[in-house]
Order: structure tokens, then sequence, then C-alpha cells
């Protein structure tokens, strides 16, 4: 449009635009086409489509998305380059699946590996760097999972798709709180460990009077009571 065609008061050209009525009624059928397009698509590519993503099937998902918008959109625009596009990449991801089975190389490759975020009640601060987690953000998800105890906790896993694993010990375990620094209530209702204190950076834990030195692990000089859960 020219600039001067352009009025803010075209409450017309605004809300319906420029098409005529008549693409309203074919848009319904675009929907409909579309719609069974992105079903059929969905279902070929198999069921981790309806579940957490990967990033290779939120690409598959985003790329459907966009070549179905213009068609939605454009009068002028067909729906057949929206089937050729779908076929594309289903047989795409159905390869990428296929080859991923077969190479372990390939599949880390394309799909990313787990990362290990806490071992034995430690969290491995250099794994986190790589994957840009926050140390909060870490703990909200112990929290979520019922967890006020690093200590307790054996193993956590970043998984490929981004979702976290976490396999805890038995039995009651001394470790850094999970709980925030502010909920000083909260915190001071948990049962201490005497004598242990934790580094708030990783949650090494040091017997004995309050650390004055730095952690051994981290190198970081913020101390608090360990608690046993």
């Amino acid at each position: 449009m020219k600039p001067e065609e352009i009025q803010i008061s075209d409450w017309a050209r605004i809300f319906i635009g420029e098409n005529p009525g008549s693409f309203f009624i074919e848009a319904i059928i675009r929907i409909g086409i579309i719609y069974l397009i992105l079903m059929v698509s969905m279902r070929l590519m198999g069921k981790r489509m309806g579940s957490l993503l990967t990033r290779n099937e939120m690409i598959a998902l985003v790329s459907l998305a966009a070549a179905n918008g213009v068609a939605l959109q454009s009068p002028e625009r067909g729906l057949l380059p929206v089937v050729v596009i779908a076929i594309i990449i289903i047989c795409f991801q159905k390869f990428i699946a296929w080859r991923a089975m077969k190479s372990t190389k390939f599949e880390s490759l394309v799909l990313d590996d787990m990362d290990m975020l806490v071992q034995d009640g430690y969290l491995q601060l250099p794994n986190m760097e790589q994957t840009r987690l926050t140390r909060e953000r870490i703990m909200a998800e112990f929290r979520h999972n019922g967890i006020d105890n690093l200590g307790k906790v054996q193993r956590a896993y970043l998984e490929a798709n981004g979702k976290f694993s976490i396999i805890k010990f038995a039995g009651e375990k001394v470790g850094l709180s999970t709980l925030p620094s502010w909920d000083e209530d909260f915190m001071t209702a948990q049962e201490k460990a005497p004598g242990t204190f934790a580094c708030r950076s990783c949650g090494n834990l040091v017997k004995g009077p309050k650390p004055e030195n730095p952690c051994d692990r981290c190198q970081h000089q913020e101390w608090e009571e360990a608690i046993i859960t």
C-alpha cells in the first residue's frame, strides 16, 4: 500500500484487510485442509511430537507452522506447496530418527547429550555454566520435586530434551538447603547438622567451625549451616 492510502480510522482495513468477503468462506476450507495436513504430519512423525520436544522436533513443528501460516492468510497462495513442505519435513524427521538409532555419534550431534548437574550432593558448576543454567533454576527444580536438601540428590541430569532427571539417596543425608536465602523463617525451622557447613555456591561440605577460607571446589566464600533430612 502507498503511505497516503493508510488511514488510522480505516477500521474495515484494520480488521478485514483488503481481501474480498468470499475469502473468509475459502479460509474455512483452507483451515480444515491445513488442520488435516498437520494432524497427519504429527501422526506420521510419531508420539514424541505430542510430548516434550527435542530441538529437531521443535524445528520441524515450527517449520510446519510457518508454511501453513502463509497459506491461511494469502488468497493468492495455494495449498499444494504446504503439502510438499509437510512431506519434506516428515521425510527429514524420519531420516534423522532412523539415523540416530543407528549411530550414537549422530544422535549426540543432532539431538545433543545429557549433562550431569549434581553428583553426590554437589553442584557441577562447569556443566551448569555450559548449559547456561543458574543455581536458582536448579534449586527451584529440586523444590518442585520436594527436595529441601541438596545432599539427598545422588544425580541430577539435564536430558537432551531439556527435562530434568533426579535420582535421590535413601535415608538421612546432610547437605545444603535448597530453600531461598530470603525465607529465613523456613530455613530456621530446618534441622541443622551440628558442626557442618555447606558452601552456598556448590554445596561442598566442611566439618568443624565455620570456614574462613574460600571453598576448595569453587573458591566461593559464603558458607551456611548444613541441614539434615
